[in-house]
């Protein structure tokens, strides 16, 4: 199997698995009405399922450059952290 494959493959795995978790954290959010939770669903999904979103999807349809690409990737796991880091706020 190509190494393209399995990066797509394990990124793909990546993503449906991150989004199972941040739908289990979004549940905790709407069930206890928990800021935190709703926080930790959004940094979740900012950092495993956007980036696979804007390698595999956004990206090619609108024909994004690899730093472009690497821009927006990064900027979606900033944003996911700080959405995490304000989690630990109390």
């Amino acid at each position: 199997m190509p190494l393209e494959t399995i990066t797509a493959l394990a990124s793909g795995l990546t993503a449906v698995l991150g989004l199972f978790v941040a739908l289990l954290a979004y549940r905790g959010f709407r069930r206890n009405d928990s800021p935190t939770m709703g926080a930790l669903s959004i940094g979740i999904v900012c950092i495993a399922v956007v980036p696979y979103l804007v390698l595999y999807l956004v990206g090619p349809a609108i024909d994004l450059t690899d730093a472009e690409a690497l821009l927006a990737i990064t900027l979606a796991h900033t944003l996911g952290l700080a959405a995490i880091y304000r989690t630990f706020h109390y």
